[in-house]
């Protein structure tokens, strides 16, 4: 993988070249091999490489033979061959064999379609001289970053990482409020958002054109999964061409001039990726696994049983359970607050592979795209539940019970009926959004300050997902759920806790099960596919079945999880109150500081289990710590106006 980095001036000045390689060193260990830039009048670009292929060529960043153009690029392109075939067949000359040089030779062939017949994971960056347009691109599914804004001087400033952008000096750091309330219900920003007001993210299957003469800003979205049924299917022919399916994925992520490996937690999804590629390798695969010395959060005896069948060249390594002080080591790598707890073993599984291998396989995306998440079944019941109630019934009768229903976190499960009570009082948006919050949206007003309140002026999270809904195509439960999870959940928590772990390390992951010709393809199968008489991912366990054990297959699904709730009445306990009961997060004016101590108290004590909530406000003050005060939002400044319009 690799960094990138670029200016394009309002001026049309030519950008300080020492200020570009700083915004691509501060990013050297997503390119530790090598580092370049190139100024040039009205726009400048910077890199850092990580070597996969042809090490000898590809240098970064690359121009057209006549100069017009400059590509500055992070990514993979699995179809590159085929591609030189066709570019060649039009004329075109190839001094090496780097995917970089078959992008550059696409653009040039192709502008703005080049991306249409892109295989893989890409974020790019091309300054046309010429025309002084800058035009930037980013994957179908989100698995590589892209961040743009604008400084106070107008320049545009684009990265692969948030912190590229913030090397620059004029660079406004404003908190966005919309971002917060969104981080605070999610665990995570959501795309197009940042955390900032003057920075946003290019989102998944979008391109975005500037105009450096006009000043125009141009967003297009190219491509979206399609979840619209196909009309016929049968379960046990959809295995077989699933299997063979997943074979062409991973047969093409196969290709690197280094050493390559593969995740391997013993679950469905990165069983099946390993199973892949051990039957089209010629020698063992190398695989890792992160294990916890409490029972409780270890799965590396899954794992172990997964290497030994598919006779991989297997590693696995105990991390204390209490592996907390990686705290403050992720807020510096993820730029914005970033709530998922499973950061922490997967920064150190990413720390572990980085030892024997440059190129890892994971199995992400597997719950997407064939309804692995036990919330499905929960969302698609909730969802017959409210098509049996009129509206205007539902809302007021679920409502007023949800709200009356105690929070019985001790209780047997069946017995925690507050949340699906609430949940039955929405839409079918609103109550996924209900689900999937860290904070539910009652108890984060209860923290907020007033002032904060009257900031977010009735914005809340959910709103994303009713946009996202309206645009989604199907009002079936389940593939309404999946999308919503392919436009918010996955980019924005998974791809980036897996990008930036990994790219701390100098690690490429590719992800298989994420390639967008089988994510199309399983969009289209029925629900029922999927989702079979309970069973999740149905149609993928079925389809490994001749290469993977039963018990790997059908047993219950565990998750990389961490013991929040030990911690936050154990070691965490200090540092907790520490942050809740003054510093960043009090002096921030977002909170009632007593609301806050009041929800660690009762988490204490035992009266409620408010672990995750904890966890996302910890990580939240070491972000504002981080940034050494950040300004309070202030949603009227003319840069962050011209990105809202825009994004």
């Amino acid at each position: 993988m690799c960094g990138l980095a670029g200016i394009v001036t309002a001026d049309g000045s030519t950008p300080d070249g020492r200020l570009l390689l700083a915004m691509a060193d501060v990013q050297a260990h997503r390119g530790p091999d090598q580092g370049g830039k190139i100024a040039l009048s009205g726009a400048g670009l910077s890199h850092r490489r990580l070597s996969i292929l042809d090490a000898s060529t590809g240098q970064q960043p690359m121009q057209s033979e006549d100069g017009r153009f400059t590509l500055v690029y992070n990514g993979e392109i699995y179809n590159y061959r085929e591609l030189n075939g066709t570019l060649a067949g039009d004329g075109y000359r190839f001094a090496g064999h780097c995917d970089t040089e078959t992008l550059l030779r696409a653009w040039q062939h192709s502008g703005v379609d080049c991306v249409s017949g892109l295989r893989g994971m890409f974020a790019f960056a091309v300054w046309d001289a010429g025309r002084r347009r800058l035009f930037l691109a980013r994957d179908r599914l989100g698995i590589k970053p892209l961040y743009y804004g604008f400084t106070r001087d107008r320049d545009l400033v684009f990265g692969s990482e948030l912190k590229a952008l913030l090397v620059h000096p004029r660079l406004e750091r404003k908190l966005d409020s919309q971002a917060l309330e969104a981080y605070l219900a999610l665990g995570y920003v959501p795309d197009p958002l940042s955390i900032f007001q003057t920075v946003r993210k290019l989102e998944p299957g979008h391109t975005l054109s500037y105009d450096a003469n006009s000043k125009k800003v141009q967003l297009n979205r190219y491509w979206d999964v399609d979840f619209a049924e196909a009309n016929t299917s049968d379960f046990d022919s959809d295995a077989a061409e699933l299997l063979e399916r997943v074979d062409d994925t991973v047969r093409m992520r196969l290709v690197a001039d280094v050493p390559l490996g593969a995740f391997l937690s013993g679950g469905v999804d990165s069983s099946a990726v390993v199973a892949s590629m051990a039957r089209q390798t010629g020698t063992p695969v190398n695989t890792c696994a992160i294990g916890f010395d409490n029972p409780a959060f270890d799965e590396t005896e899954h794992a172990l049983l997964v290497a030994r069948h598919l006779g991989t060249q297997h590693r696995d390594q105990q991390v204390a359970v209490g592996d907390h002080g990686l705290i403050d080591r992720l807020t510096g790598i993820y730029d914005e607050p970033f709530a998922d707890s499973s950061a922490l073993p997967t920064y150190r599984v990413c720390e572990l592979a980085r030892r024997q291998v440059k190129v890892a396989l994971s199995g992400d995306g597997g719950d997407e795209n064939f309804a692995g998440y036990r919330r499905y079944r929960m969302h698609w019941a909730e969802s017959r539940a409210r098509a049996r109630v009129p509206e205007r019934i539902r809302r007021p009768l679920f409502g007023a019970l949800g709200q009356a229903y105690p929070k019985l976190d001790w209780a047997p499960r069946a017995l925690r009926a507050k949340s699906t009570l609430q949940s039955l009082a929405m839409s079918t948006a609103e109550g996924y959004c209900h689900g999937v919050s860290m904070i539910p949206q009652a108890l984060r007003e209860t923290l907020y300050s007033t002032q904060f309140t009257r900031e977010l002026q009735g914005y809340r999270a959910s709103e994303i997902f009713r946009a996202h809904a309206a645009n989604a195509g199907t009002d079936h439960p389940l593939s309404l759920a999946q999308y919503l999870d392919f436009k918010t959940y996955l980019p924005g928590d998974i791809l980036t806790k897996v990008d930036r772990a990994s790219m701390a390390h100098g690690l490429e992951v590719r992800v298989p099960l994420l390639d967008h010709e089988l994510v199309s393809w399983a969009a289209r199968l029925p629900a029922t596919t999927k989702l079979r008489r309970g069973e999740t991912k149905a149609v993928l366990k079925r389809a490994f079945e001749p290469l993977l054990p039963h018990d790997i297959l059908y047993r219950q699904k565990k998750g990389f999880s961490v013991p929040l709730a030990e911690w936050f009445r154990g070691p965490l306990t200090g540092a907790a109150r520490e942050a809740l009961a003054g510093g960043a997060l009090t002096d921030s004016g977002l909170f009632d500081p007593s609301a806050l101590v009041g929800l660690l108290d009762d988490h204490v004590s035992g009266r409620a289990d408010h672990a995750t909530p904890l966890w996302s406000l910890l990580m939240l003050s070491r972000f504002l710590e981080s940034q050494g005060g950040v300004a309070r939002a202030d949603n009227g400044t003319p840069n962050a106006t011209e990105l809202r319009r825009h994004a």
